[in-house]
């Protein structure tokens, strides 16, 4: 049976910039990347996405763009690009490209020529005003950072619109010229071998606020979009950033006229409650409340731990977020934006293997496909000293040399700082390390990944949370095809003890497949979980 590749491969995503420094210039390049393949396609990936690399000043991690056909030239070229696309192709892997179209930079060309002629065409590529518009605290999306969505422009003489920084604004989607815009951008990327976009900002590329249009027509240009991929390369698909509800998500995510794929905010909040008060219950809820993925659809769920933006927990109430706080940012400067946290996983879960095994194994056992940060696999930390999100931008650390291997040039400073000290810095935490030491978290995600693509029911399955006795337990299974999986998990750092019966009442052999060191497995179907520990256990056919 057939399915969409996408349906359960292993998403990687990275930064070119932070990722090998080929020419020791200090910026991360694309022949550093092409020389690195090899190291990625031995986690098991089957997808990279490359955050943007397109000229840009960098106000924002090269979200504002100033050109949306080229390469900065300090990351390579056009040429570099085809080589990465040939050099994947031979890895068996796809690479998808950041679509930032919901803003540009202040410096684009377009900007630059609508702000100084009313009667230029690209005028109405931006969304203009006499005067600021009253509007709601849910259009701040940097809150903390950014004070106000309308910012005065000297030239142009009117404010301009921007969800985001103010050297970013707003594309107005409303304009057929600027819907053609970004059609040309994905049909040149298509041409040069792309799998798909990463859709920055879905929700507000078509949020109608400041805007004069009907709703409707901004979820139509989602199925532009969409039909567009379809018809110059059938394969490709569009993964939305989508921060929703799951009632909302379907809206966004959809087989007519959405994105194949959509991130899965929502079950990442709530499992990071349930880590946070050890209680199986906030998760049940979450995983529950998702609507179903038909397996025979286009459509599919991407699950992830952390990514390059903060964690946001934007979905929770207030006292749930603050009791987040309590446990993994106690304090200020580990959070941002009201309701975020600016670490990486590692340290967010204060080092501790266990419960880092146990979120992993949380993640990949739940629908859809898991997606794993660059750098993660390591262990790397973050660096509170660096401001808003660059925190978790620090370049990968490949060794104990010098800049951790990112670079060798000592004359040129890495784009970030590299981690020096501590148990996160880089003569404790680096790949050639970690390859070499067999209990390495690096060996042992590999591991998982292995197990992960040995069971496509997870990526296609129906999903049940089964009752039990224990608050601290989550215990579910997936089925499909005739297989059926089930999953255990202890989110306390309590012995728990599970007879049978409290999650199987038939009469079938389970053989287990994945599971923390100190589980034990008992002849009668028993099992004991240590603290924070986890099973995934096979039905056996021959009963």
């Amino acid at each position: 049976m057939s399915f969409y590749w996408y349906k359960n491969t292993v998403f990687y995503s990275l930064d070119i910039e932070t990722f090998y420094d080929s020419n020791d210039d200090g910026y991360g390049d694309l022949p550093g990347l092409i020389e690195r393949l090899d190291y990625i396609a031995s986690l098991g990936v089957g997808c990279i996405w490359l955050q943007p690399f397109f000229p840009s000043p960098d106000r924002d991690n090269r979200y504002d763009v100033i050109d949306y056909y080229s390469v900065d030239p300090r990351l390579g070229t056009l040429g570099d690009f085809a080589e990465l696309m040939d050099k994947a192709d031979h890895y068996g892997i796809r690479i998808i490209v950041d679509l930032v179209v919901n803003h540009t930079s202040i410096h684009h060309p377009w900007f630059q020529e609508a702000r100084k002629d009313k009667s230029s065409r690209y005028r109405n590529y931006y969304v203009w005003s006499d005067a600021p518009l009253r509007f709601d605290q849910k259009h701040l999306v940097l809150k903390g950072e950014v004070q106000t969505v309308w910012t005065y422009d000297d030239t142009a003489h009117q404010y301009y619109l921007h969800h985001f920084y103010e050297e970013q604004p707003d594309l107005n989607l409303v304009n057929p010229a600027v819907r053609e815009e970004i059609l040309h951008i994905m049909g040149f990327w298509l041409r040069l071998g792309v799998a798909g976009f990463r859709v920055d900002g879905v929700k507000y590329l078509i949020d109608g606020y400041g805007k004069e249009a009907e709703p409707r027509l901004h979820f139509e240009y989602l199925q532009e979009m969409r039909e567009f991929v379809a018809v110059r390369k059938s394969e490709a698909i569009l993964i939305g950033e989508t921060n929703l509800e799951p009632k909302d998500l379907v809206l966004f995510v959809n087989d007519e006229d959405g994105m194949h794929m959509g991130y899965n905010f929502y079950v990442n909040q709530y499992l990071f409650l349930s880590l946070a008060t050890e209680k199986a219950a906030p998760l049940q809820k979450a995983l529950r409340a998702m609507p179903r993925i038909d397996p025979m659809s286009q459509n599919q769920m991407l699950s992830f731990l952390r990514h390059h933006d903060e964690l946001t927990l934007k979905l929770l109430k207030k006292k749930e977020y603050e009791r987040i706080f309590e446990r993994f940012a106690p304090d200020e400067n580990m959070r941002i934006y009201e309701s975020g946290i600016r670490r990486r996983l590692v340290p967010l879960l204060h080092g501790n293997r266990k419960m880092l095994e146990l979120a992993y194994s949380l993640m990949f056992s739940q629908p859809g496909v898991p997606l794993i940060r660059f750098g993660e696999e390591l262990g790397m930390g973050d660096n509170l000293a660096l401001e808003g999100r660059n925190s978790v931008r620090t370049p990968m650390q490949w060794s104990d040399d010098s800049n951790a291997g990112f670079t060798t040039n000592e004359r040129h400073t890495p784009v970030h700082p590299i981690i020096e000290d501590g148990p996160y810095g880089y003569r404790e935490v680096n790949m050639y390390k970690e390859q070499r030491e067999p209990d390495s978290l690096l060996n042992w995600l590999q591991r998982l990944i292995v197990i992960r693509k040995r069971c496509p029911e997870i990526g296609l399955g129906k999903l049940r949370v089964i009752r039990n006795g224990h608050p601290a337990v989550l215990i579910h299974t997936i089925e499909w095809n005739n297989e059926l999986l089930i999953f255990l998990h202890n989110l306390s750092d309590e012995v728990v003890k599970l007879e049978r019966t409290a999650f199987d009442t038939s009469q079938k052999r389970w053989t287990p497949m994945f599971c923390s060191v100190e589980t034990h497995h008992f002849k009668n179907g028993d099992v004991t979980l240590k603290a924070y520990g986890y099973t995934w256990l096979h039905a056996d056919k021959r009963n």
